[in-house]
C-alpha cells in the first residue's frame, strides 16, 4: 500500500479561543484527487465540514474550493470558507484577499479586515411568498408569513425573537419532507434574530443541527449587525488562539 502525506489544518470559526464555534478542516492539494477520496477523507477527518483547495487554474480565483461533510459534497459553506481564507492568508502574509472559484456559489472572496480581520461576502437566496403548512406545523409556533426559495429553503416569519427560542421542531417531521432547509425568523428590533434547520436528514443527507454550513442552520443565532466574530486556528501541532475577528455581507442573486 503507497501513502501520501496530506497537510490539514483544524480551524475553529466563530470563536474566542480554541476547541470552540465551528470547526472545519483545511486541506490545500496540488491537483485534485477522485471524488471518492475526497469523500473518504471527509469521513475520516469527521468534521462537519472538510474544504479542499486546489490552485486555480483560470484567471478568475487563486484557488477552487470545494466542500464535503462526512456524508456528502456540499454546494455552500460559510465556515469552511472563512477557514480556507484564515489558513492561505496566514501563510501569505503579503496577500490582502483570496479569491476562491466554487462549482455551485460563485467567486467568493475572503479579504483582510484591519490588521487581525476578515470580510467575506456570501451569495443571499431572495425567497417568495407560499403556503408551507406542514413545514410550519412541524417547526411549531405560529409563523406570520412563509416564504419559499426553489433551492428547497423554507423562511418561517414570526412576530416576536421570544416565540423564535422557544421554538422545539419536530425533527421527525421534518426529515419526513425529505431534503428541506427551515428558517425561522422574527425582527430582533435592532438586532438580527434567527434559527434554522440544516437540510432534514435523508439517506446519504445532511443531519440536522450541524454547525454552520451555508446561508442558515438550526440552533444558530445570528450577530446583531457589525458585531464581529472571530476564527481560532487549533492545528493538529499546536493549538494557539489567533484572533481573527470577520464580518460576512451578504449580496443579492
Amino acid at each position: 500500500m503507497s501513502w501520501r502525506r496530506l497537510p490539514i489544518t483544524r480551524v475553529d470559526a466563530f470563536a474566542e479561543r480554541a476547541f470552540e464555534g465551528n470547526p472545519a478542516a483545511v486541506m490545500p492539494l496540488d491537483e485534485w484527487m477522485s471524488d471518492a477520496m475526497l469523500q473518504a477523507i471527509a469521513a475520516e477527518n469527521n468534521l462537519s465540514e472538510t474544504a479542499f483547495v486546489v490552485p486555480d487554474e483560470t484567471s478568475e480565483a487563486d484557488y477552487e474550493l470545494r466542500w464535503f461533510t462526512p456524508k456528502q459534497e456540499v454546494a455552500l459553506c460559510g465556515h469552511a470558507t472563512l477557514a480556507s481564507g484564515h489558513v492561505l492568508l496566514t501563510t501569505a502574509q503579503w496577500r490582502g484577499d483570496m479569491r476562491f472559484r466554487t462549482r455551485h456559489a460563485g467567486i467568493l472572496v475572503v479579504a483582510r479586515d484591519d490588521e487581525d480581520g476578515y470580510r467575506m461576502r456570501l451569495p443571499a437566496y431572495r425567497p417568495e411568498p407560499k403556503p408551507l403548512a406542514k413545514i410550519a406545523a412541524a417547526v411549531g409556533g405560529s409563523p406570520l408569513e412563509t416564504l419559499w426559495h426553489d433551492g428547497r429553503y423554507a423562511l418561517l416569519v414570526y412576530a416576536d425573537p421570544r416565540e423564535v427560542r422557544a421554538l422545539a421542531p419536530d425533527m421527525a417531521a421534518l426529515k419526513a419532507l425529505g431534503d428541506v432547509q427551515a428558517i425561522a425568523t422574527a425582527d430582533g428590533a435592532g438586532s438580527c434574530q434567527a434559527r434554522g434547520s440544516t437540510k432534514t436528514p435523508s439517506p446519504g443527507r445532511r443531519t440536522a443541527s450541524s454547525p454552520l454550513i451555508g446561508p442558515a442552520d438550526w440552533r444558530v443565532t445570528a450577530s446583531p449587525p457589525g458585531r464581529r466574530a472571530s476564527a481560532v486556528d487549533a492545528s493538529a501541532v499546536i493549538s494557539m488562539a489567533i484572533r481573527s475577528s470577520f464580518r460576512v455581507a451578504a449580496s443579492r442573486r
